[in-house]
């Protein structure tokens, strides 16, 4: 079985609480979103970290989903993810909402 790991814990961004850049760069909202907790197996946004906006790429934090969707369709941690669910892969709020109860 594969450990599903969380973005901050592939790349190596230090921006998770406590993290090494947390202080200097601020706190990603992807490792503090309780909103998509647990989506795609990860802690907060952690693995659906491609829906929240202020996450950092190319060493500059992105904007909306609709600004960064070039960075994240090339992003190995992404890419690694959908291999790593397979079929139950969340790649958007739709995917996400066509899975809740409330569907």
């Amino acid at each position: 079985m594969v450990k599903r790991l969380n973005c901050w814990e592939v790349m190596n961004c230090g921006r998770e609480p406590g993290g090494e850049m947390a202080a200097l760069r601020g706190v990603c909202p992807a490792a503090t979103d309780p909103s998509f907790d647990g989506v795609n197996g990860g802690r907060a946004a952690g693995r659906f970290c491609w829906q929240v906006a202020g996450t950092m790429c190319h060493g500059r934090v992105q904007g909306t989903m609709a600004e960064k969707i070039a960075d994240c369709v090339v992003c190995p941690f992404l890419d690694r993810v959908a291999r790593e669910e397979t079929g139950g892969f969340v790649l958007t709020l739709e995917d996400l909402e066509s899975r809740s109860p409330e569907a």
